[in-house]
């Protein structure tokens, strides 16, 4: 699934189903890790409750650590690599959005960039629609649009929104009345 047709396929579950068999095999004695057993959690061969492994035999559990009590889980983001790998497996993302799924989201995307620009502009530049409505021949609906917008810009100007169109324009006109080099005098 990909734009350039030389390319493989790549299969589009991101998480493998099985684990990889360890380069690094457990020396003689020592306990193999949860994650890296063929069977899983087995209840007794090959797997040991202690941290330590190889300091009690295979399967043995601390009566200890048994019985203590349930720790309070750690704050988001602090979680160790392979409590974040077991999150991955046991909630693997779903499946990619159909065709429909997708233009549903770029028109959500779409909808909501359009808006915010409307905002962006409707306070920052507010003096546009005071010279467009004072543009157009009078009628009710310029003339209410017009004092609409003399309301707006005034209460945006005491909010201080003007300013940047103001920095913006003065700017502009600096470089319009500027002399360049090679122009005619």
């Amino acid at each position: 699934m990909s734009d350039r047709p030389d390319d493989p396929d790549i299969p589009l579950a991101p998480f493998p189903t099985a684990l990889p068999v360890s380069p690094f095999p457990p020396l003689e004695g020592e306990a193999v890790p949860y994650l890296e057993t063929a069977d899983g959690p087995a209840s007794g061969e090959g797997v040991s409750a202690d941290p330590m492994p190889g300091r009690t035999g295979p399967g043995v559990a601390d009566p200890v650590v048994a019985t203590a009590p349930a720790r309070t889980p750690p704050a988001y983001g602090v979680l160790p690599p392979s409590v974040l790998a077991l999150g991955r497996f046991a909630f693997p993302p779903g499946e990619p959005p159909d065709d429909e799924g997708v233009a549903a989201r770029d028109r959500r995307w779409t909808s909501r960039i359009l808006v915010v620009a409307a905002v962006f502009l409707l306070v920052f530049n507010g003096v546009s629609i005071q010279n467009w409505s004072s543009q157009q021949a009078p009628d009710w609906m310029t003339t209410t649009v017009r004092r609409l917008a003399d309301v707006w810009t005034e209460q945006m100007a005491l909010l201080g929104a003007d300013q940047p169109r103001e920095v913006v324009r003065e700017a502009y006109e600096r470089a319009r009345d500027a002399e360049w080099m090679g122009e005619k005098e």
